[in-house]
């Protein structure tokens, strides 16, 4: 039995869909149950119980300080290995992303997977296309960033969720290998020219300013985002690689269309 973490999560519930739908065994896993998932609680190491699975999808458990992130990963690792699970699924971050400001717990949890005593695979994920247009600031008749011309190598997150499932229906021939999971470049200006607006960009000090007074932001986030606009910005995040389509058996997605859609449904 194959079980995905996070399963109410974007990516565990879009990953736990794919393995379905391939006719896998698959149930999720999260602090709130419900149908076809059970109760996994990283918070109660005393409660973890992995019992029966044979390989465990261990979706990050981010929206948290380091130390709560690593800990998290760490008890779930620590249950796995006691309960007998065959192999770990693990999905990280680009390896283009070492300065992001959320890096440190993934590179922290992958020494813990690969120290931890089952197989495992390492899935080092590009930030979601999603992701990159939900961040596009509506401002008048157009939109604003502080991306500049800088483009991302970002990925839709089906496909993520499809190379996850291709790897947990079948660990065997993935057992030891990382792969750098990432897809075509897009800019700001090709997003918003998809959604026939402009682009303005604005100084990195603006937009950290501007997340500073946002609601709702924990205090460890603004850092975190202002990481990824000066990385885009700055070109450290647009190389590319063959591991996503490899894994996919066809080509990546465009991330454009997935961005604009998110961008566009922002839209005041």
């Amino acid at each position: 039995m194959i079980l995905v973490t996070g399963a109410n999560g974007n990516l565990g519930s879009a990953v736990l869909a794919v393995l379905r739908a391939r006719g896998a065994v698959a149930v999720g896993g999260s602090r709130t149950p419900g149908e076809g998932v059970r109760r996994l609680d990283f918070d109660d190491r005393a409660g973890l119980d992995l019992t029966g699975v044979s390989t465990l999808v261990l979706v990050s458990a981010g929206y948290a300080e380091d130390d709560v992130v690593v800990a998290r990963h760490a008890a779930v690792l620590d249950a796995a290995v006691r309960d007998g699970v065959g192999h770990v699924v693990y999905t990280s971050l680009t390896a283009a992303g070492d300065h992001l400001g959320f890096a440190l717990a993934h590179r922290a949890t992958e020494r813990l997977v690969r120290a931890g005593g089952t197989s495992w695979t390492i899935l080092r994920n590009g930030l979601y296309a999603e992701l990159f247009g939900g961040l596009l600031m509506w401002s008048g008749d157009g939109v604003e960033s502080a991306f500049g011309d800088g483009a991302l190598a970002a990925v839709p997150r089906g496909d993520l969720a499809e190379a996850a499932a291709v790897v947990a229906s079948d660990p065997g021939p993935h057992d030891g290998r990382v792969y750098d999971l990432v897809g075509p470049p897009v800019t700001a200006g090709q997003v918003a020219g998809e959604l026939g607006v402009r682009h303005r960009s604005i100084g990195l000090g603006e937009y950290r300013r501007r997340l500073l007074g946002t609601p709702g932001l924990l205090p460890f986030q603004p850092p975190m985002l202002a990481s990824i606009a000066t990385g885009v910005r700055h070109g450290f995040l647009d190389a590319t690689g063959p591991d996503l389509a490899g894994l996919l058996g066809r080509a990546a997605r465009d991330p454009l269309v997935a961005a604009a859609a998110v961008a566009a449904a922002a839209r005041p």
